[in-house]
C-alpha cells in the first residue's frame, strides 16, 4: 500500500482548515469549489469517500511515531 507523503498531507490539511474558516466568515462560491477540490484530494489520497474519514487517517499519518501518553493517546488531534 503507497503512504502519502507527510509534508503533502499536512499541507492540504491546513489548506483545508484555511478554507473551512474562510467559508465560515464569508462564503463565496470561488471558497467552496476549492474547499471541494482539497476535500477530494485528501479523501483519494488517504482512500476514503469522506473527508471525515480522511482527516482521521491524516491525523493518524500525522502523530505516527510520536510521542504518546499512557493512555495511548497522542496528545493534541491534529484533525481539523
Amino acid at each position: 500500500m503507497l503512504v502519502p507523503d507527510p509534508k503533502v498531507v499536512r499541507k492540504l490539511l491546513t489548506r483545508y482548515a484555511s478554507l473551512r474558516i474562510a467559508q465560515a466568515e464569508s462564503e463565496t462560491s470561488t471558497a467552496a469549489r476549492e474547499l471541494e477540490d482539497v476535500s477530494y484530494t485528501l479523501c483519494v489520497m488517504m482512500g476514503t469517500t469522506s473527508i471525515h474519514d480522511a482527516i482521521a487517517k491524516a491525523d493518524a499519518l500525522l502523530t505516527s511515531g510520536r510521542p504518546t501518553d499512557p493512555d495511548g493517546e497522542s496528545g493534541l488531534s491534529l484533525a481539523v
